[in-house]
């Protein structure tokens, strides 16, 4: 999953990154609302972490015109305005979910994780296709009760192809979602690894859970 994250003070912006890379996010960071709304654009992302008091446009200004836009992508707003009054203002933007500064980084993370269930529509992180099932909580999978033991990465395309069901998911969609800005690999490496997970998921059943559509993409059928 990726998570956009927009903080202005550098030190506490590269510590919620880090705590996001070791839960296994992939993760793009700004430190400005005009560059946040360059990043909203371009990518797409299944949350976002926004100060409200951000040099350009402000954190309310970004989610507003999110909204107005028909942007959906769950928000997490962070700011140390904490009253009554700033909360209604920031939910009435539209924000999912408001936490004050100073915050515990672990309840952070449990926001975070409860956003991005609320933006995919799922009431549990259990996903299933027949009788292959993923836990996007405690990143376990297994087929037809037997768990399978795939990488962070092979799991991060399985979970993505797996929120999509029956959806065709371009090789760019696919890179573009897993990997961050920062990234600069081959440009085969998401075959590559759907070829491993598909060896790991499907090899000894007879129906294939992912499925290549010649010139288009895969998908988790």
């Amino acid at each position: 999953m990726r998570i956009l994250v927009v903080e202005d003070q550098k030190d506490l912006n590269d510590i919620i990154v880090r705590k996001l890379k070791n839960e296994h996010y992939s993760v793009d960071a700004c430190y400005d609302g005009d560059d946040a709304l360059a990043y909203i654009r371009c990518a797409d992302y299944d949350g976002i972490i926004m100060d409200i008091m951000l040099p350009g446009t402000t954190g309310i200004g970004v989610l507003k015109q999110m909204r107005a836009s028909g942007n959906s992508t769950p928000v997490l707003l962070l700011t140390a305005l904490g009253t009554v009054e700033d909360r209604v203002a920031g939910l009435d933007a539209g924000a999912d979910d408001y936490l004050v500064k100073p915050f515990d980084f672990d309840e952070l993370m449990a926001r975070v994780r409860a956003i991005v269930r609320r933006g995919g529509e799922r009431a549990s992180s259990v996903m299933e296709s027949g009788d292959l099932v993923l836990d996007s909580a405690s990143r376990h999978v297994e087929r037809a009760g037997r768990e399978i033991k795939l990488t962070a990465k092979e799991f991060d395309i399985l979970e993505y192809l797996m929120q999509n069901q029956g959806r065709v998911l371009s090789r760019d969609k696919l890179s573009n979602h897993i990997w961050n800005y920062d990234y600069d690999g081959a440009s085969n490496v998401i075959d590559v690894y759907v070829y491993h997970l598909r060896r790991k998921v499907d090899d000894g059943f007879d129906e294939k859970k992912i499925i290549t559509v010649k010139g288009a993409g895969y998908m988790v059928k």
